[in-house]
């Protein structure tokens, strides 16, 4: 594992097709859903991005950074989004690390606070996440919505 590294898409744009195709696999939303936010981000048109760990050539984990994560408040914006980091590469910090890297990056654009949509209780608790309401997405129940100040 001492071979991971930590990246910002902005830092190896090559990878845009990768990681698009890589979040599209865990979660079911298009590729070129991913493609669009990621070439905003690339191309300056938003400062929200997208954060990697690799090993080696392998993406182990990642998430984004986008205006809404298909919930109705619309006023808690931005989101984190599409968090996951492989299965043979959990328990390793990597999400964590992934999220506080996500959190400086955004705050040193003078983008703070974020929210994020979950069902997972305990786990964002330990990087300084507060639960803040339940929101209703796309599922017949609402979830969990989380700030980071």
């Amino acid at each position: 594992m001492s071979n991971l590294k930590y990246i910002i898409l902005r830092e190896r744009p090559g990878l845009k097709n990768a990681a698009a195709q890589w979040f599209h696999q865990k979660w079911g939303v298009p590729t070129e859903a991913y493609l669009a936010c990621m070439d905003d981000y690339l191309n300056g048109k938003t400062e929200y991005g997208w954060y990697l760990c690799l090993d080696g050539d392998k993406i182990a984990g990642g998430m984004g950074v986008i205006e809404n994560d298909f919930h109705e408040r619309k006023d808690l914006s931005p989101n984190v989004c599409a968090v996951y980091t492989d299965e043979e590469y959990r328990k390793k910090g990597i999400a964590g690390t992934l999220l506080n890297m996500t959190v400086e990056d955004m705050r040193s654009k003078g983008i703070s606070p974020l929210y994020l949509v979950t069902d997972h209780i305990g786990f964002y608790e330990r990087y300084g996440w507060e639960f803040l309401c339940m929101v209703q997405g796309s599922d017949p129940e609402p979830t969990r919505m989380y700030i980071h100040h």
